[in-house]
């Protein structure tokens, strides 16, 4: 008969609340560099010069066909065979960015490409710069068709970050398998892990849900007014 002991596991809830905590902080820098650079790019595949919307979309596919895991391992481990050595939290984070920027990028290109055009013509007759353009008639109500898929995607990012805890970076997932590694509970370490990852999952859904309609798009027109 298996007698789950869920106690022994929940003893360590430091272990467990730093991981949360680390895990949150990777996906929330992930989030706002990863989405800034996905806008970029998705500004350069429908505005930028040609050859620039080429470079962009060279690293959209690599990124996007390659699994994360792969990207990760590359930057911590292929990048100090150059010279380049990172820490396991500054390898996470550019990882997580680089990933996120390339599906962040499909994601925004998508919204820009629908904005409708009397609208960005009404914009420059109004003597706007392109800057302008862009920041305030075609970002605002891109971001806005699309945040949903955004969302979505830093979601999806975050939970991938469990795979940073293969470089020492200690996040939750490295948290849960210290924790069984000192009680040999791996069983009830990961089904706690399980759903604090699901309850992560709904609460950074529900506040950028929130966020976005009331912080983001929905306040871009009146910047610089």
């Amino acid at each position: 008969m298996i007698q789950l002991d869920f106690l022994a596991v929940l003893s360590q809830w430091p272990a467990l609340l730093k991981g949360a905590a680390f895990t949150l902080g990777l996906s929330a820098v992930a989030a706002v560099l990863g989405v800034g650079l996905g806008v970029l790019c998705g500004w350069a595949r429908v505005y930028g010069p040609a050859w620039l919307s080429w470079i962009v979309a060279v690293y959209v596919e690599l990124i996007r066909n390659t699994p994360f895991i792969v990207q990760l391992f590359f930057i911590y481990f292929g990048l100090p065979s150059l010279g380049v050595k990172l820490t396991p939290e500054i390898a996470s984070v550019i990882a997580m960015v680089v990933n996120l920027g390339a599906y962040a990028a499909e994601i925004a290109r998508a919204g820009i490409e629908n904005t409708p055009r009397g609208q960005i013509e009404a914009a420059r007759s109004l003597a706007l710069t392109e800057a302008q353009v862009f920041t305030r008639v075609v970002l605002p109500p891109a971001l806005g068709r699309v945040w949903p898929a955004l969302v979505s995607q830093i979601v999806i990012v975050m939970l991938g970050s469990a795979v940073c805890g293969q470089i020492a970076a200690e996040e939750l997932s490295y948290a849960a398998n210290l924790i069984q590694s000192r009680n040999f509970r791996a069983f009830e370490a990961y089904i706690v892990a399980t759903l604090i990852y699901l309850l992560l999952a709904i609460g950074v859904r529900q506040f950028l849900n929130w966020l976005g309609p009331k912080y983001i798009f929905g306040r871009l027109p009146s910047a610089g007014r």
